[in-house]
């Protein structure tokens, strides 16, 4: 049961391991500094996901987006399209799948594969693939994060902004070594 004095809010303001991790005290001192710290501390407990919720971090960041026929958020950061999907029995895994804008001849199917591969060992984030379609290889990005638990405001903005910046990072990389593409007219 929580003292009178302990609220509950749907907002952090101070991380108490993370302000001993910069401000170390000796044993009493840190003692009495944590109690009078939890007195005034507001924690944010874990939310389910909801397309709303992404929909609001998304908002208050500025970013223009638009909910699609199935109900799931996109919009387009850089030209490059990404979606933010639920996914899961509970819709309780967020995953931000990220397109290419380009796309790439079929006949450079092996470096582009190599190039995927390098980028997944190198890295966690995102998984990167490439795959066939209309127009030649497209490449897509993919971060998922499952918050069976919930998640607070913050994790929902750390795990938005880790798809978008991520995938943003690989695709300027592929851009940066593809030449630029010849269309069919121009030969």
């Amino acid at each position: 049961m929580r003292p009178d004095n302990h609220r509950l809010s749907p907002r952090r303001t101070a991380s108490g391991w993370f302000a001993r991790l910069f401000n170390p005290r000796t044993g009493d001192e840190q003692s009495a500094a944590h109690d009078r710290a939890d007195d005034n501390v507001d924690i944010e407990l874990p939310r389910p996901l909801t397309t709303q919720r992404i929909a609001d971090d998304l908002s208050r960041r500025g970013y223009k987006f638009r909910i699609d026929h199935d109900g799931d958020v996109t919009g387009t950061w850089d030209g490059n399209r990404f979606w933010f999907l639920l996914l899961g029995e509970h819709d309780e895994i967020l995953q931000i799948r990220g397109r290419w804008a380009g796309n790439l001849s079929a006949s450079s199917r092996l470096g582009v594969l190599q190039a995927t591969n390098d980028w997944n060992r190198e890295r966690i984030w995102p998984k990167v693939y490439a795959r066939p379609e209309a127009h030649g290889l497209t490449l897509y990005s993919e971060v998922s994060v499952d918050f069976e638990h919930g998640a607070t405001d913050d994790q929902l903005a750390q795990t938005v902004s880790c798809g978008l910046v991520t995938a943003a990072q690989f695709f300027a990389s592929v851009a940066a070594l593809t030449p630029p593409e010849i269309s069919d007219d121009a030969r």
